[in-house]
């Protein structure tokens, strides 16, 4: 069973791709997040989780929700991350969630995918040439990826020094509460209040009253409801004004996000 979480399409990509190539299941944890269902999973194949990475990590919400539900059935896990370049300690996360649980982690893969976090001032969002060369890269890459896991070779990835756990564990949970807020969205004119973002937020924080949505306290900045808007019409502060929003389907065929 494939399990993952997407916030823009870079991840829901991938984890479709391999479960494709392993004829598995495919499973969209948004709805379970959402809604709170914590069902146990049952699966006869190999876990395989599929994560972006926030914050040099999994997404502390993402793990948290994956540790209070039970895995039934087979007991060997890979993990799968999507990020713009740099993974930092997800790799520790895994093997800590594996031990946790009583899985036996079968390695992670890394893919380096387009970048979506437009709510940012530091680092530019990508060229066109850059993101179809990253996602025809990592196209490719699957294909490896799916011989290895239908082998049950153990995947492969960069080392992860101590000193990246030791700064990284503790500021990913401050930076996670204090930085990744939703006090700064706001929408533009363009809003016709089509409540498309309160239906793409995985913890229910968007309402649209009077035709305007309105953000709550919680928040993770998956992009999703920026990204998805068809107007264009949010923005975050000052940081995203006349900037491009990222969306995976809006580069490749449509049939592989069906």
């Amino acid at each position: 069973m494939v399990l993952y979480f997407s916030g823009t399409g870079n991840t829901e990509y991938i984890a479709k791709l391999i479960a494709d190539g392993l004829n598995d299941e495919c499973l969209d944890l948004f709805d379970r997040i959402r809604s709170n269902d914590k069902s146990p999973l049952y699966s006869e194949k190999t876990y395989v989780i599929c994560a972006p990475i926030y914050v040099c990590e999994m997404p502390i919400f993402l793990v948290k929700y994956l540790k209070s539900i039970k895995f039934n059935g087979n007991r060997k896990v890979y993990f799968v991350f999507t990020s713009g370049g740099y993974c930092g300690s997800a790799k520790v996360q895994a093997k800590l969630f594996s031990m946790r649980k009583n899985l036996k982690c079968l390695g992670c893969v890394e893919f380096v995918m387009p970048r979506n976090y437009v709510a940012n001032n530091r680092y530019a969002m990508d060229e066109e040439d850059v993101i179809h060369s990253k996602i025809s890269k990592a196209t490719k890459k699957v294909k490896q990826v799916v011989e290895d896991m239908k082998n049950e070779r153990k995947l492969k990835s960069r080392h992860v020094w101590l000193f990246e756990t030791l700064i990284i564990a503790p500021f990913a949970p401050v930076w996670t509460r204090y930085k990744l807020v939703a006090k700064d969205f706001y929408t533009t004119d363009q809003c016709v209040g089509c409540k498309i973002c309160e239906k793409v937020c995985p913890f229910n924080n968007i309402k649209v009253v009077d035709k305007k949505p309105k953000w709550g306290e919680r928040c993770t900045h998956c992009m999703a409801c920026i990204a998805k808007c068809p107007k264009k019409a949010i923005e975050y502060g000052n940081k995203t004004q006349d900037k491009p929003r990222y969306l995976l389907k809006n580069y490749v065929p449509a049939k592989i996000n069906d």
